[in-house]
């Protein structure tokens, strides 16, 4: 089971200098759990509907990350799959709007977290930097508009067949920019053998983030 990471302590330098979206990313990492069962890692091809009250969000290391990146991209659209409760997006949008403006896309398939999601934008003041599709992301995410420049893919495990994982970044690669960046949380085997096969145009490293955090740059 993964261990929630302390959030980092107020001394601690953070990157995105606005309370108001510190505090609710805050909120959101301090009422982060993980259920009894193991999660959807112990039971691969369960329905998302039934872990809809847990976030399963990225750790704030990770999010500082994205946001830097972001920034120094000066990156104006970026995907991410998925949504959940809106921790990642809450980074994003931050970004988005740091930047002189800009989207966060992202795909979530269970209504009730899209709510929540759309809700924590709100209070934090990033509405107006998300789109949120709600449904399957191979559906939702096969047209993002134009070229993105950052692409966080988390996944859900399936029973059997390639994971999400794989299947989403096969149809976000082609539109992500060259010199754009990828990010995967959860180490799917599949994911990993696209994503540093030279042949897909990206290069490669794991990070020691949240317990190994893929990170991908395209280069051709």
């Amino acid at each position: 089971m993964t261990q929630i990471q302390p959030m980092p302590s107020d001394t601690t330098p953070r990157p995105i200098r606005d309370a108001r979206v510190n505090a609710v990313i805050a909120s959101l990492h301090a009422a982060q759990r993980y259920p009894s069962d193991g999660g959807p890692r112990s039971h691969p091809g369960r329905d998302p509907a039934e872990y809809a009250e847990y976030g399963f969000s990225i750790f704030p290391d990770q999010g500082d990350l994205i946001y830097l990146l972001c920034r120094g991209l000066r990156a104006k659209r970026v995907v991410e799959f998925a949504t959940s409760v809106g921790m990642s997006t809450l980074y994003f949008a931050a970004a988005m709007r740091d930047n002189g403006g800009g989207v966060v896309i992202g795909s979530e398939l269970v209504p009730a977290k899209v709510a929540t999601a759309r809700r924590n934008l709100a209070e934090a003041g990033l509405a107006d930097y998300a789109e949120i599709r709600e449904g399957d992301a191979r559906e939702t995410l096969r047209d993002l508009g134009g070229f993105v420049d950052f692409a966080l893919i988390d996944g859900w495990p399936l029973g059997s067949g390639p994971s999400l994982a794989r299947q989403v970044i096969e149809l976000v690669a082609p539109q992500l920019r060259v010199g754009g960046y990828v990010m995967n949380d959860n180490a799917e085997p599949d994911f990993l053998d696209y994503i540093r096969d030279p042949a897909n145009g990206f290069l490669s490293v794991t990070l020691p983030l949240k317990g190994g955090t893929e990170l991908s740059v395209k280069v051709a």
